[in-house]
C-alpha cells in the first residue's frame, strides 16, 4: 500500500485541533454536572424549606400564650368570642363610636343590672404589647374602683387609641394556624371561614356569643391600661 506522507505543518494543526476538541467536551460534560449539582442542592435546599415545619414568630408565640391562657378560662368560647378578643387588643374599644355622655348611661345601665357573675381578675390584659385590658366591672367596684376614673379612661382610649386592621388580620391568622395544629379546640375550617367573612365584612364590632354570655355574663370595659389611676 501507497503511503502518503502528511506534511509536518499539517500534521500540527491536526492534533492542535483534536486536543481543542477534547477539552470542548470535557469543559461541557463539567459544566453539565456542575450545573445538576447546584440545581440539585437548590431543589433540595427549596424541598427542606417547604416541608420543614415554619417556626413561630415571637408576636405568634405571644398569641398563641396569650389566646391559650383565655380559653383556659373561657371554654365556651365559640369563634366570634375568639375574634371579639383579637378585635379589641388590636382595634381598642373604637366600635362604641360615643361621645361622654352615651359612654356614662351605657355604664351606669350596665352597672346597675351587674348580678353575680363569675370570680375573676379586675383587668385582663388582652393584647400582646400589654397596653390593652379588659377591667372587669364586678370586681372593679368590689374593690374600690372608681367609676368616673373608668369612665374617662374608656372614653379616651376610644378616642385616642389608633387600631391597626393589618394588625388584627395577622393575628387572626395566627389563631387559626393555632386552631390548625390542634392548640385551639375549635374547628379550623369553621374559625377560617368567619375570619374570611369578617374580612369581606371590613372586620367589624361584633358582640359575644349567646353561649358565652349565658356561661360567663361578660361586663368590662377596654381602656388602655396606662389611663387607669
Amino acid at each position: 500500500m501507497r503511503q502518503v506522507r502528511v506534511p509536518a505543518g499539517l500534521a500540527a494543526v491536526a492534533v492542535v485541533v483534536q486536543v481543542a476538541v477534547v477539552a470542548l467536551v470535557v469543559q461541557v460534560a463539567v459544566v453539565a454536572l456542575v450545573g445538576s449539582g447546584v440545581s440539585g442542592g437548590v431543589g433540595q435546599a427549596r424541598a427542606g424549606r417547604a416541608d420543614g415545619p415554619r417556626a413561630p414568630s415571637p408576636e405568634e408565640e405571644a398569641v398563641r400564650s396569650l389566646l391559650g391562657r383565655q380559653w383556659a378560662r373561657f371554654p365556651a368560647m365559640e369563634p366570634q368570642d375568639v375574634y371579639k378578643l383579637v378585635f379589641q387588643a388590636t382595634m381598642g374599644s373604637r366600635h362604641a363610636g360615643l361621645d361622654s355622655a352615651m359612654a356614662a348611661r351605657w355604664l351606669d345601665a350596665e352597672i346597675r343590672d351587674l348580678g353575680p357573675g363569675p370570680d375573676e381578675p379586675v383587668a385582663d390584659t388582652i393584647s400582646v404589647d400589654g397596653r390593652m385590658v379588659r377591667v372587669n366591672l364586678r370586681p372593679y367596684l368590689a374593690v374600690g374602683g372608681d367609676r368616673t376614673a373608668l369612665l374617662r379612661a374608656f372614653v379616651r382610649s376610644a378616642q385616642e387609641f389608633r387600631g391597626s386592621s393589618g394588625d388584627l388580620g395577622r393575628q387572626l391568622g395566627y389563631v387559626a394556624r393555632m386552631a390548625s395544629d390542634g392548640q385551639l379546640p375549635l374547628p379550623a375550617g369553621a374559625l377560617r371561614r368567619y375570619f374570611a367573612r369578617m374580612r369581606a365584612a371590613g372586620y367589624p364590632a361584633v358582640e359575644h356569643s349567646s353561649a358565652y354570655v349565658a356561661a360567663y355574663r361578660p361586663a368590662y370595659r377596654v381602656v388602655l391600661g396606662a389611663l387607669l389611676p
